[in-house]
């Protein structure tokens, strides 16, 4: 598994197409909106041609539907909600949403928080939000010691009724990622951990294919792949890893059950493809 990130593949550009290894190519396809300046998440609509993306932390409550191009075309104020530091967004069954209002720079926060947005169905009706809070039980400091600043998270995604995330680690040298679970029912939750992954990068965005037979893992500089057997969810089956050098790439999301977009917090769009 070590060998397989330390030799993440890069061919060559042609025609503002990025060849990675021999089964996928990277093409910058649009532009977010203005008023999306810094995406930090990204989740596909239920009409899967469209997405849902948001603005990271210190932003207004809201969600914005997009193009694969970027134009703008809805925006979804989420009720009752603030966004403290919004990290990532997840797709649920019937148009669901999760917000992951999780971000955690210094390792200090207490109120880690996941908005469960249902749609409204009918025009004069807001959507309904309910809150799902959660913690993690091997975190005994606030903040822990510069060695174990490993209670970040910006990436997950919704699976088997449960919300899994990868933590963005930010110690100097325990370097691994961490898994974790929580039920996607509202309440207040432990988070329970899955596995751990040997890697000395940070982890930014994540998501899960439709069809729930992979997921994907965004860090700056790379993108790495998992299969999923039998809906068990860890670090054991990796399918490969492919760098992604686009800036400050903060948001993932599956437009398939091959292809994946990508957006960073600089305004553009990346859709990667299999040749």
């Amino acid at each position: 598994m070590k060998s397989l990130f330390s030799s993440c593949q890069f061919d060559h550009r042609v025609n503002h197409t990025e060849k990675v290894g021999s089964q996928y190519k990277i093409r910058k396809i649009g532009r977010l909106p203005t008023a999306v300046p810094e995406s930090s998440g990204l989740a596909l609509h239920e009409d899967r041609t469209t997405f849902w993306t948001h603005n990271d932390s210190g932003g207004e409550p809201t969600l914005f539907r997009i193009d694969e191009k970027g134009a703008l075309l809805e925006r979804m104020v989420v009720p009752e909600a603030s966004n403290q530091d919004w990290e990532d967004l997840a797709r649920g069954p019937k148009g669901v949403l999760f917000v992951g209002d999780m971000g955690n720079n210094g390792n200090a926060r207490r109120d880690l928080t996941i908005y469960k947005v249902s749609p409204a169905r009918e025009a004069a009706k807001a959507p309904k939000t309910e809150k799902i809070q959660f913690y993690y039980p091997d975190q005994k400091d606030f903040p822990p010691a510069v060695d174990d600043l490993n209670f970040d998270c910006e990436a997950f995604f919704f699976a088997n009724d449960s919300l899994y995330f990868f933590t963005k680690n930010r110690s100097r040298t325990k370097l691994f990622v961490k898994l974790y679970s929580i039920s996607a029912a509202p309440g207040l939750h432990k988070a329970n951990l899955i596995d751990s992954l040997p890697s000395n990068t940070q982890i930014t965005a994540a998501d899960i294919s439709p069809d729930g037979k992979t997921f994907a893992l965004l860090s700056y500089g790379k993108i790495l792949l998992f299969a999923i057997d039998q809906g068990i969810i860890n670090f054991a089956q990796p399918k490969g890893c492919f760098r992604f050098f686009h800036k400050q790439s903060e948001a993932l999301a599956f437009v398939n059950n091959s292809d994946i977009l990508v957006t960073n917090e600089q305004g553009q769009i990346f859709k990667i493809f299999q040749r």
